[in-house]
This record gives structure tokens, C-alpha cells and sequence, in this order.
């Protein structure tokens, strides 16, 4: 890896999509770091040979995003327990020997976005966490290791909801999506982790009527920033954390590992990211 300018990426298909190249570029330029970070269109087919390329075009490592996040996790040398856990890698890092360490920072980035946005936040109370899927998975998963005392999964498919429950185990329980209003009593923390809100689908169709009024309530959606669930329950009084900050924080580890130094999520670079 040689060379004065240090090289980092992002490989999906398709990638035009990504925030990270934006986010990435910010920072360097902030830090005064010289290095670049592009966005690589790798089809499927070709991830595995891409991959491997990384060392001889002297790459310090890449992010993943969809749809290969599940596929990376095999063609890696090393992986991360908690990588292994979530079952898939978003963050690769090219070591000195060449070889390839992958590892998943959406956990990372979900709780302490949550942390940052509701510092007041304890996970003692129940949690009520909506979709069964990838996302979902990663923010069970970071809930129970800062101590969830009980998770509640509610998908509209009943049978996702289980096999994440059976797969993850601890305290998760399934809920069936027609009592998702009232599997929301007694909790500290409502999570969308679906696509219910963005920007061009339905709200996520769910009364907040029984939702205790000292909850907190997150969407890892962030475009918009305010879901019509975050102004739903901003409306009522709770408080609120946007899906911005989860796509910032968990950047960080991965920024550190290829630049060696520490970015900030700052007020700036939301407001970087935020712009057209």
C-alpha cells in the first residue's frame, strides 16, 4: 500500500445511491488528509475478484452496501464476531499483509446515534422495534449488547419476525403486526427499521395513542429527515432522533481504520450531508 495518497470506497450495485462518497470526501478535506474515497459500481458477479484487487491497487479498504453485504462476509479473510453476529460485513480493511478484515458497524452507528440524539435514554424499559430485516437484525442486535432488558419484533410478516427472533436470541419477543399499537405501552423506545416513511412510500401506519409519552422514537429512514412517524411523535411531546446520524456514526470506525484519524460527526457535516 504504498503511495502518498491513501485510497477508500464504497462497492454496490448500483452505488450512485451511496451518501458515503459525500460523507467520506467531507471529512478528508476537513482533517487535511490527503486521500480519496470513490464510489465503485461492482456488479454481483464480480465482487469476489473485485474484492481480492483491493491489496495490488493499493486500497486501504471499502465500505459495502447493498446488495453485497451478506456476500462479503465469505470472501473475506477475517471477520468480526459482531460481523458474524449481524451476518453480514458493511466495512473492509486492507491490513499490511494484504489480507482482508471485514467487520459491521451498523450496530455501532445505531446506538450511538440513539446516544447522541436522547442522551437520557436507558435500555431498561421494553423496546418495540418495527421490520424484521437486515437493518433490523443489526439494531436488535446493538440493543441487546448496551443491556435491553426485552425486544419486541413486530414485522407485518409474521414468519420473518421469528426466524430473526430464533437466530438472534436473548430477550426478543414476536409480536404479531396487528397489536404493534399495543405491544408500543410500557416502552422506552420505538425504532422504524423499515422503509415505511422515506421519501415516495406509505407512512408507516401505526397510532401512537398508547406510546408512553417519555419514550424516545427513532427512524434509521433519512430521506426525509422527518419521517411522518418522527412528526407524528415530535407532535406529542417525545423525543426524537433522525436516521441521519446512525449512516455517520457508523462511517466512523471504518474512516479511522483506512485515514488514521478519528472524523466528528458534526453539526457541518450533517448540514453537508443534508444538502442537495
Amino acid at each position: 500500500m504504498s503511495g502518498a495518497t491513501r485510497l477508500a470506497g464504497v462497492m454496490g450495485w448500483p452505488v450512485e445511491h451511496s451518501l458515503s462518497p459525500k460523507l467520506h470526501s467531507f471529512w478528508l478535506r476537513d482533517l487535511g488528509i490527503r486521500g480519496q474515497y470513490l464510489p465503485l459500481a461492482v456488479q454481483p458477479k464480480d465482487l469476489a475478484r473485485a474484492l481480492w484487487s483491493l491489496p495490488a491497487l493499493g486500497f486501504r479498504g471499502v465500505n459495502i452496501t447493498v446488495p453485497h453485504k451478506e456476500h462479503a462476509i465469505h470472501l473475506v479473510d477475517e471477520v468480526a464476531p459482531i460481523a458474524v453476529r449481524i451476518g453480514a460485513v458493511n466495512t473492509i480493511t486492507v491490513a499490511e499483509d494484504g489480507l482482508l478484515h471485514g467487520t459491521n458497524t451498523d450496530a455501532f452507528g445505531f446506538v450511538q446515534n440513539l446516544r447522541a440524539g436522547a442522551p437520557a435514554w436507558q435500555p431498561g424499559r421494553p423496546i418495540l422495534v418495527i421490520g424484521a430485516g437486515g437493518a433490523a437484525r443489526a439494531v436488535c442486535i446493538g440493543l441487546l449488547e448496551v443491556g435491553a432488558a426485552e425486544v419486541r419484533v413486530c414485522n407485518r410478516t409474521r414468519a420473518r419476525s421469528d426466524e430473526l427472533a430464533r437466530e438472534i436470541g436473548g430477550n426478543v419477543l414476536v409480536v404479531d403486526w396487528s397489536d404493534r399499537e399495543a405491544a408500543a405501552e410500557e416502552t422506552g423506545l420505538l425504532v422504524n427499521t423499515t422503509t415505511l416513511g422515506m421519501q415516495g412510500s406509505d407512512p408507516l401506519p401505526m397510532s401512537l395513542a398508547r406510546l408512553p409519552m417519555d419514550a424516545v422514537v427513532t427512524d434509521i429512514v433519512y430521506v426525509p429527515l422527518k419521517t411522518p412517524l418522527l412528526t407524528a411523535a415530535e407532535r406529542r411531546g417525545n423525543i426524537v432522533v433522525d436516521g441521519l446520524g446512525m449512516l455517520l456514526y457508523q462511517a466512523q470506525p471504518g474512516f479511522h481504520s483506512w485515514f488514521g484519524q478519528q472524523p466528528k460527526v458534526t453539526a457541518a457535516v450533517r448540514s453537508h450531508l443534508s444538502s442537495g
